[in-house]
């Protein structure tokens, strides 16, 4: 799945379409709306003024925003949760946040709301990053627990290492706040922060715009809905589904399989065309060249479990095959690692010249809109978090070994720490954070040590997974809180409010992704196969032989890397087709569709500007599909938690089941493009 999101993709893929249209969209009309030099470098003496300016007192923090902002963290952390768990892929909650905040404001006829909707989809927008810190590495948990019964899991471990990672991301990138985004004014794009920028400062667009989405958030979430509660039809649609179609999986190892749900249409549309058909095409390769070729070659092959490729199914090969992408995904993360390597290397030296900086300065008056938390609370709190993080270890995962403790925070806190300014860097530049990457190496880095300094088996699995879980939450929160910074830093927020409640965003936020994960994983088990969770799959796969002594499939793992190295030779997204290469065929081939919906509604006219309104309000309408999907989705789950469940096995093994699914699936594709077309 993503990598982005493993932790990377979210940002990298999801937002790509719709950063571009935003980006086009404020250079157009709306950008009046910001002052002239709000895009391009400052020249010399020259000054940028926001819109709510430093001498300006505007409402930010009220008992209105930050309750709404608090829903939107709770509502959009299960919805993230349940869509990345369920197929990879979390989606940005800031653009749609920002929607409803202003839709609210309007409904309401709040005047000079632009404060506390700053405020709202800054506390809101802890969803997403808590979400794609804790769901590509914390189920792992779970899914090795499956295997070795000894692995004891608990609501309480997954909570700490969410909360202690976001609060730790936070503390890591106020130093680099004024560095992003006050000094290299103008030089950073920004996407996503452009995006949020345009739908916030266009309040009687945005509250017009938040009709299409709440209505297809209602249409895209009851359409889920009956589907995972009442199974009114598959949700799938495969070649088994015709009378050819069980041949062709048996002889030659073929099979077509296509996820019908509205929410994982919607992500495709955002992704947009060109994404989507990479991750497709990787995809394919494994489905239908690699996994028939392993069978046709090597059909006496043992590939687990004493099951030969002869006698196995496309699902049992792909199994097999999909190491394959986990090589990949690795080795697209060190291609950016090394790209990004000068970041790295100058990150100590900036934040010593940023403290050295503030401690000069701390008697001299600091206007509003460049007001942080103080640096010693700020140094105070980030020293107290380490030490609670280690006092966690010690007592809570490494059973009071102290040797155990001390190498796993050394190597959590400069890790974490040094590539702060890597997410931050790479959401300012293109949007994408390859914060899975990142995190991929910091489990194999971890792995490595853990077993040199004595711990290994089950517990150095726990262990190295729970410090992955606090690194990849604490590099997803600094790529996310920077693209809040920069848009209150564009419209006038004051920084140091964005600071202080984006503790608690990420406190209620951690709570409720923790629930969830707990929820799904008794309702339906992550390694049924009814959840996807292909981060979490990647890093127990790749974990479990290092800490157990066994033998690692490092041929597939080469063969993936050496496919990454050549893909980006040729300047091809290596991350995007590895997870294509991971990511399960059905889930992968709805992205397409929506990509390709998204290419139709935008290409149709000869006016730019009619082909511009047709893919923002696509854009609404699939995100309407997603948070509509995926909040239905948790709904389902919850039911069936509390015993509430239909039984609709046999329907299902019934082809007119899925052919009913086909059927329904494109009455949403009409509805998207017709809706798009309005």
């Amino acid at each position: 799945m993503l990598i982005a999101n493993l932790c990377f993709f979210c940002n990298f893929a999801a937002q790509y379409y719709l950063i571009s249209m935003a980006q086009e969209d404020l250079t157009r009309k709306d950008m009046s709306s910001l002052p002239e030099n709000a895009m391009r470098p400052l020249k010399k003496g020259e000054v940028y003024e926001p819109l709510m300016g430093a001498d300006k007192r505007p409402r930010e923090v009220t008992t209105w925003s930050v309750t709404w902002g608090l829903l939107m963290a709770v509502l959009f952390s299960a919805a993230a949760a349940y869509l990345g768990l369920k197929v990879g892929q979390v989606f940005e909650a800031a653009i749609p946040i920002a929607i409803i905040a202003v839709g609210l404001s309007s409904a309401t006829k709040r005047k000079g709301a632009l404060g506390e909707n700053v405020m709202i989809q800054s506390i809101g927008a802890c969803s997403g990053m808590i979400v794609a810190g804790a769901i590509f590495t914390l189920p792992a948990l779970y899914i090795l627990q499956s295997k070795y019964p000894d692995i004891a899991v608990n609501f309480f471990e997954v909570f700490i290492a969410s909360l202690l990672g976001g609060v730790l991301g936070i503390l890591f990138l106020i130093p680099f706040r004024k560095y992003f985004v006050k000094d290299m004014h103008g030089k950073y794009p920004f996407p996503e922060a452009t995006a949020s920028t345009q739908v916030l400062i266009s309040g009687e667009k945005g509250g017009q715009g938040a009709k299409p989405l709440l209505l297809a958030g209602l249409v895209g979430g009851l359409y889920d809905f009956v589907v995972a509660t009442f199974g009114l039809w598959n949700e799938n649609f495969t070649s088994r589904a015709l009378m050819w179609g069980d041949t062709l999986a048996e002889k030659a190892k073929l099979v077509f399989k296509m996820n019908t749900g509205a929410a994982v249409l919607g992500m495709g549309y955002i992704i947009g065309l060109k994404y989507a058909f990479i991750i497709c095409v990787g995809s394919v390769a494994v489905w239908w060249l690699i996994i028939p070729g392993i069978a046709l070659i090597w059909p006496d092959l043992n590939i687990g479990d004493g099951l030969t490729a002869a006698a196995a199914s496309p699902e049992q090969l792909f199994k097999y095959a999909k190491s394959i992408g986990i090589g990949g995904i690795a080795m697209a993360g060190v291609i950016g690692i090394i790209k990004s390597w000068p970041i790295i290397r100058g990150a100590v030296g900036l934040a010593g010249r940023e403290l050295g900086g503030k401690a000069k300065d701390g008697n001299a008056k600091v206007e509003r809109t460049q007001k942080d938390l103080p640096m010693k609370v700020v140094a105070i709190g980030a020293i107290a978090t380490i030490v609670v993080t280690f006092l966690f270890f010690q007592f809570g995962v490494m059973d009071g070994v102290w040797l155990f403790s001390i190498t796993a925070i050394l190597i959590l806190t400069l890790i974490a720490f040094l590539f702060t300014t890597v997410a931050a860097n790479a959401i300012a530049i293109v949007g994408s954070n390859p914060v899975s990457g990142m995190t991929l190496m910091t489990l194999i880095v971890a792995s490595v040590v853990m077993v040199g300094v004595g711990l290994k088996g089950t517990g150095g699995m726990v262990a190295a997974l729970i410090m992955g879980g606090v690194v990849c939450t604490a590099l997803s929160t600094a790529g996310a809180f920077i693209t809040d910074l920069k848009t209150g830093y564009w419209l006038g927020s004051t920084p140091q409010k964005q600071e202080t409640w984006k503790f608690v965003g990420t406190l209620v936020s951690a709570v409720t992704v923790a629930g969830v994960i707990m929820i799904l994983n008794k309702t339906y088990g992550f390694t049924s196969g009814q959840l996807a969770a292909p981060q979490a799959n990647a890093m127990a796969a790749v974990i479990e032989p290092l800490m157990s002594g066994e033998g690692a499939p490092w041929l597939l793992y080469g063969i993936g890397a050496l496919i990454a190295v050549v893909l980006t030779l040729f300047g091809v997204p290596a991350l995007a087709f590895a997870l294509g290469m991971f990511i399960p065929l059905e889930l992968n081939l709805p992205l397409l569709v929506g990509g390709a919906i998204s290419w139709f509604v935008t290409t149709r006219s000869k006016d730019q500007e009619v082909n511009r309104q047709r893919g923002e309000k696509g854009t609404l309408i699939a995100s309407g599909f997603i948070a509509g999907g995926a909040l239905m989705g948790v709904a389902s789950a919850a039911l069936r938690f509390g015993g509430i469940q239909f039984d609709y096995e046999a329907w299902w093994m019934n082809p007119l089941s899925e052919l009913l699914a086909l059927g329904m699936f494109c009455m949403i594709i009409i509805y998207m493009i017709k809706g798009s077309k309005k």
